[in-house]
This record gives C-alpha cells, structure tokens and sequence, in this order.
C-alpha cells in the first residue's frame, strides 16, 4: 500500500513520474476524443472507436480515483476536495445517464502539473526582463494553462447552448473555438454570436471573465519587472 501510495502522491519518484505521464496523456486524449466526436457527419466506425476509446479512459480514471480515494489519510477531505470532486465530475457522466456531458471538465485536471513546477535561477534591460520571466514563470505558464482551459470550456459551455439553434455556425466544439476566442479576449468580432437565452447569459459570465484574462499578463509581468529592478538594485 506504501508503494502505491508513492507512485499516486508523490511525483518526485521515477515511477511517480510514468504514473503522471500516462495519467496526463490520457487525459489529454480524452479531451481530443470528446471534441472530434462533436463534428458532425461522423462515420459509424469512428464513433465506434471513440466510444472504445472513452470506455478504455474512463476505466482507467475509475482506477485511478478509487486508489486516490484508498491511499488519501484524509478519504473524506479528499473526496470533497477540488481535485477530489474533479475527478469524480470527471468520470460521473460515464456510469449515471445524463443530459449534461461533464467530460470537459477534465481539463481542469490538467492543474496537476503544477505541482512538479519549479522557478529557476534568475541570471540590464534584457537581463532584467529575464529575471522578471524567471520571477512571474510560475504564475505566467499557470495562467496560460488556465487561460488554455478556460477557452475551451467557454467552447464547450456555448456549443451545447447553442448547437441545437444554431447547427451551422456551432457544429462542433472546434468550430465554436473561435467565438471562444473572440469573447474570451474582449475582440468580440460579432460575426458569430448568440441567439439563446442560455447562450447570452453564458456569454455575459465569459465576457466577465475575459476582462481578468486581457488585464491579469500585463499585471504579473509589470509586478514582475519592478521586483527585478528591486533585486537588482539590492543586489
């Protein structure tokens, strides 16, 4: 049990690391598999190897949320906990019959990785602005990957708003990438939008959110550069 412990928890070991590797590539996977699978005309054969595919991951994810749940001290604390609820989110459409898909949720499990993140050393203006890299990189590479999350989700939220209205212009989750982008960042182009009542009040809630993605970079990387010249000076 303290091998299996090791290997689930602990991601400084080797074997910490494969475990980590396969879970992140599978969930990666899944991710791509559930968007291919919302393109319309698909073959019956590809549906068929989606559906193995989505059965083969999601055992997979059930295995690894039971030994998770075994190996926690806290089981409880764990269950109810971010990472914990997650995963269980994750894998729940699969086994209870619903008609609300949460497979992109997954994406949130991708937040995992940054556990094994850590700043380098820090080595005047282009050294400066190294340094403020160096500084703000945890914070930047998180942000981009919560950014990353956060427009795909918007695609999913407004492909299931507004595919059934819209079948043309929201065909899939790839084709609603680009009002994901376009809200997201603010641009707001209007040549794709909402006619739903649901889409527009997601819309608004995106729109909120988008003006925390545009503001947020500039912020770490100013806070980043007058830390720099701190250092620097200190120095």
């Amino acid at each position: 049990m303290r091998t299996i412990k090791q290997i689930v928890e602990n991601n400084h070991t080797v074997s910490g690391r494969v475990f980590d590797s396969i879970i992140q590539f599978l969930i990666v996977l899944s991710l791509v598999t559930f968007s291919i699978e919302t393109l319309p005309d698909l073959n019956d054969e590809t549906r068929r190897l989606l559906r193995y595919i989505e059965i083969g991951t999601v055992s997979l994810f059930t295995i690894e949320y039971l030994l998770r749940v075994i190996v926690a001290d806290r089981k409880l604390s764990f269950v109810f906990s971010f990472f914990g609820l997650v995963d269980l989110l994750a894998i729940l459409p699969f086994y209870v019959a619903s008609g609300i898909d949460l497979r992109g949720v997954r994406a949130f499990r991708l937040l995992r990785l940054f556990r094994a993140f850590k700043l380098v050393r820090y080595s005047k203006a282009v050294q400066r602005f190294h340094r403020a890299l160096v500084i703000a990189k945890e914070e930047i590479v998180l942000f981009l990957c919560i950014a990353a999350i956060l427009l795909y989700l918007a695609a999913v939220g407004i492909y299931y708003f507004e595919n059934q209205a819209q079948p043309q212009t929201f065909s899939s989750v790839f084709h609603s990438l680009w009002w994901a982008v376009a809200t997201l960042t603010t641009v707001g182009y209007g040549d794709i939008y909402p006619i739903t009542a649901g889409g527009k009040i997601f819309t608004f809630f995106i729109l909120v959110i988008g003006l925390g993605v545009v503001s947020v970079p500039a912020g770490l990387v100013a806070s980043a550069l007058s830390k720099a010249r701190e250092l620097e000076e200190s120095g």
